[in-house]
């Protein structure tokens, strides 16, 4: 009987102990599905019309009396009311914004704030883009414009809009609309391409330091940070930026056609004023004007691709904004 006893105890126990350990694999599956699930991704959206009417009630609750507040309000509801009722047939404008850096950091929000606008525009829609960028990576801006061209080809009129800056590849975003509003000293243009590297190959000798560096492929690398940088390398680099230069203007050429290519493509940037003279933009105005304008049409919707980041994401990304603000990264930047 003892036996017995011992022997169930001992096979409850390994009962137990298995149960246990498959409980606690799925809870830390539970755990860890919940942990990507918060800092996964999701898409904001929020109406546009209500915080320009939210601004104007706050304003009038303090400029009317009281009763006439009030008289307001009730009509108001009702436009709100009729307006909803017919928001069906009211075309929709999409607002998204890019605000670049020289690496173009947004682009991965850009491409899910349009994949969801894709997903449910419909006939009659349109999309303002808030523009401001200097520019940066050439791959990276490119990539940046092809996100926008994805909305030309679904036939959704975009529109870009330039408050403060859209040079170099912050011009080519701005190209791939089908129209371009920019302020008056707003900065625009910059069809050009850069490329920079500093060099302390002879500060190292001087120092009694070799640097070695093995290659395979004769222009693996053109230029180098450390290494004797040869005329053939730098000459090939050149070759590569008038290659990418070449690229750029025909990109602008095929989609602003009347641009005299040859007068805009120096690299120069100019005021938005000039860059009317010149067909760099098509109207002079603020980003506020043009919101402001869709509003009275119809509904405007914001859409904002949101991450929540983890504390280590977000000490790196500063770090490199910090550092970027003193140093641009090698490679071509347009």
């Amino acid at each position: 009987m003892n036996d017995f006893l011992s022997n169930y105890a001992l096979f409850l126990a390994e009962a137990v102990t298995v149960v246990v350990a498959i409980l606690a694999v799925v809870a830390g599956l539970v755990l860890l599905s919940r942990r990507k699930a918060r800092h996964a991704g999701h898409v904001e959206v929020s109406d546009v019309n209500r915080q320009f009417e939210a601004a104007g009630d706050t304003i009038e609750a303090l400029r009317l009396p009281k009763k006439a507040h009030k008289t307001l309000l009730k009509r108001r509801k009702a436009e709100q009311k009729a307006r909803l009722e017919q928001a069906e047939a009211q075309p929709c404008t999409y607002l998204i914004d890019f605000k670049g850096d020289i690496r173009a950091s947004p682009v991965a929000a850009l491409r899910e704030e349009v994949s969801a606008i894709l997903q449910v525009a419909k006939p009659g829609d349109e999309v303002l883009l808030r523009l401001e960028s200097p520019g940066g990576m050439v791959n990276r801006y490119g990539l940046a414009a092809a996100q926008l061209l994805r909305l030309r080809d679904a036939k959704l009129p975009l529109t870009a809009m330039v408050d403060s800056v859209a040079a170099s590849g912050g011009y080519l975003m701005a190209a791939a609309a089908d129209k371009i509003v920019a302020s008056p000293f707003a900065l625009v243009g910059s069809i050009g391409v850069i490329a920079q590297i500093p060099n302390f190959h002879r500060w190292l000798q001087a120092r009694d330091i070799d640097w070695e560096q093995f290659t395979a492929g004769k222009y693996k690398r053109t230029v180098s940070l450390f290494g004797e940088n040869t005329d053939a390398g730098r000459d090939k680099l050149r070759e590569e930026l008038e290659e990418i230069h070449a690229r750029f203007r025909d990109f602008v050429q095929e989609r602003r056609p009347r641009l005299d290519m040859d007068k805009v493509a120096t690299g120069e940037a100019w005021l938005g004023s000039q860059a009317l003279e010149l067909g760099l933009v098509d109207e002079l105005a603020t980003s506020d004007d043009i919101i402001r304008s869709a509003c009275q049409r119809g509904r405007v919707l914001h859409i904002s691709y949101q991450r929540k980041l983890k504390l280590p994401e977000r000490v790196r990304l500063s770090a490199q904004t910090a550092w970027d603000e003193i140093r641009q990264p090698p490679g071509p930047l347009g």
